[in-house]
């Protein structure tokens, strides 16, 4: 069918606005990139800039310079990769479990966990609980509360509640138990979805910061993100106390692109290797009949 001349004035004028879009959505990021690797000088006597004129490092030497930059760069991606793995399986298992007919009181269960997701405790609970768990200080503050997702296992269940029971059957009949169905056959069939989910939790536990500042005080357990917030803060306070010269100063500025570079591209790079599971599901031929 052919486009007449208004359809394609209106096709135009679509394709003008969304590009136009979609470079003032990446603009930030890229001016983000390039001022962190411009040189002080250059950053203190410009303005606006497109390409760094003089490629330098100095923002993230600075940064890379603490002793306890590796430290809280380990605390962090421990927390994204243990925090990840536990939360997918609680989360999975719990909605997994009120996804199943025959479990008794599953309605009671999914209502106690709807609950949770319209009502929060509050931050004066929360700390009083860690504390009398004797969490205090413990890495595992930050993991044990964020176990099980009310919503995501909600989503989850969802989810579980379009695999076929006669998959469960077959696997009864050849002598499966609960605990075999559900990592032999229930998880590897749910790839696509922990993929995306195991996403949302590896990002919620790389930027964990406010409940890191809440219970932890062991400096050695700082995760990056507060590590970061503690640089920025000395980068404006303490640069132009110690006596350097104003061409040799790392500006504060410089110094937070550089951080925000640093705190986002290792979990940036965790995408490629999810997103084949985006694309489509596994249960496509699962069953026949």
């Amino acid at each position: 069918m052919k486009e007449s001349l208004g359809d394609k004035i209106f096709s135009n004028i679509n394709v003008v606005l969304l590009a136009l879009l979609g470079i003032a959505s990446v603009f930030p990021f890229y001016y983000v990139i390039v001022v962190s690797f411009t040189s002080p000088s250059d950053y203190i006597g410009g303005s606006l800039m497109l390409f760094p004129k003089s490629f330098s490092l100095a923002a993230y030497e600075y940064i890379f310079s603490t002793q306890t930059f590796v430290k809280s760069l380990g605390v962090s991606t421990y927390l994204a990769i243990v925090g990840t793995a536990l939360s997918l399986i609680v989360s999975a298992a719990f909605g997994y479990m009120i996804s199943r007919k025959r479990l008794f009181g599953r309605r009671v269960l999914t209502v106690a966990l709807i609950i949770t997701i319209l009502f929060s405790p509050g931050i004066i609970p929360n700390y009083l609980l860690i504390k009398d768990l004797g969490l205090m200080n413990s890495l595992w503050s930050i993991i044990l509360p964020g176990l099980l997702s009310g919503w995501n296992a909600l989503l989850l269940k969802t989810f579980f509640d379009g695999i076929p029971e006669s998959l469960e059957e077959s696997a009864v009949i050849d002598g499966a138990n609960d605990l075999h169905i559900f990592f032999r056959i229930i998880l590897p069939l749910s790839l696509p979805a922990l993929a995306a989910f195991g996403l949302f939790f590896a990002v919620a536990y790389w930027n964990t910061f406010f409940n890191a500042i809440l219970y932890l005080t062991d400096p050695d357990k700082r995760p990056l993100q507060v590590l970061l917030q503690g640089m920025l803060v000395q980068s404006e306070t303490g640069i132009a106390e110690a006596g350097v010269a104003a061409e040799q100063q790392v500006p504060p500025e410089t110094i937070k692109m550089a951080a925000v570079v640093i705190a986002t591209v290792p979990i940036l790079l965790v995408y490629p290797f999810l997103q084949k599971h985006f694309a489509k599901g596994v249960m496509l031929g699962s069953v026949k009949g």
